[in-house]
């Protein structure tokens, strides 16, 4: 996905696009921006088919792999919104107890993207959980727009607990060895941080992509180590990384954080021109092989 055209593409149209994603823009003003662009010799239908997902790209892993087996799966979330459901992504074959993943997703419900990196952590023998925090509206509509508008009316403390309910659902499976890791991308990337830090012995590794940290009051209970995922040009999220820092120091948690060169924020979603193949992979590889360390 991170074609020609898209590498040619001005950066302050991927922050635009960054701004509209998480609220800080409305979409006609963002159109209206990218208007702009058009004028300057840029065409509109390059601009978006860039920026905006196309999840025809986002299937590294087919539903039908022979090697893994995937359902959709309800648990209980008393403090959230009553149930909760997710994609349940398992190796075919699976001997002995597993480490198992929770995978979360950004700010717009379970897409197909999310779903793929479930079945990305199957087929390298993971039990992986992918909830949907829009389940209690119906689940993800199919589209981005509408799923970013429908999880931005809901109370924020219940969704954070749902996902908190997700874990222990996911920690409990039978097939669990009991240690739990957690990935996320964007809103997801806060929610590992969340899960980190709302309980010390709720996770034992935590992955976040370009995600904001939780409050600073509940830092003190991390005890998982955390791998930090960061796109250098996503100046948003990294403006919120030094103050981080200095509290996990502080608080002696263990961690590494990378920082990808020339990376936007959503560097890793294969839907959009915001890609980028090399830097995706060595962060995937990455996660990998700090999920195998700590999980086994």
């Amino acid at each position: 996905m991170n074609t020609p055209q898209s590498n040619h593409i001005p950066q302050e149209a991927f922050d635009w696009y960054d701004e509209y994603a998480h609220g800080l823009m409305d979409r006609r003003t963002f159109m209206k921006k990218l208007g702009g662009l058009a004028a300057l010799g840029f065409s509109m239908s390059v601009l978006t088919s860039a920026l905006l997902p196309n999840y025809a790209f986002a299937e590294q892993v087919s539903f039908n792999d022979d090697d893994i087996k995937a359902t959709y799966e309800e648990f209980d979330s008393p403090n959230g919104h009553g149930k909760g459901k997710g994609y349940l992504a398992v190796p075919s074959k699976i001997e002995g107890k597993l480490p198992v993943v929770l995978v979360i997703h950004e700010n717009r419900g379970l897409n197909p993207y999310i779903k793929d990196v479930a079945r990305r952590l199957a087929k390298k023998g993971f039990i992986a959980f992918a909830p949907d925090a829009l389940f209690a509206l119906g689940g993800y509509p199919g589209n981005d727009d509408e799923g970013r508008a429908m999880q931005k009316t809901m109370d924020r403390a219940k969704i954070q607990n749902d996902f908190v309910a997700a874990a222990h659902f996911l920690k409990s499976h039978s097939n669990s060895n009991g240690k739990l890791g957690a990935v996320g991308f964007c809103f997801g990337g806060y929610i590992v941080n969340y899960l980190a830090a709302v309980e010390s012995d709720l996770l034992s590794a935590g992955v976040p992509f370009y995600g904001t940290p939780a409050s600073e009051s509940l830092h003190k209970n991390i005890k998982a180590p955390l791998m930090i995922q960061l796109g250098e040009l996503d100046k948003r999220v990294n403006a919120t990384w030094p103050d981080y820092e200095k509290s996990l120091k502080a608080n002696n948690v263990e961690y590494i954080m990378h920082m990808y060169e020339g990376a936007n924020h959503g560097f890793h979603n294969d839907s959009t021109g915001r890609y980028d193949e090399q830097k995706a992979e060595l962060a995937w590889q990455r996660t990998l092989a700090f999920f195998n360390e700590k999980l086994s």
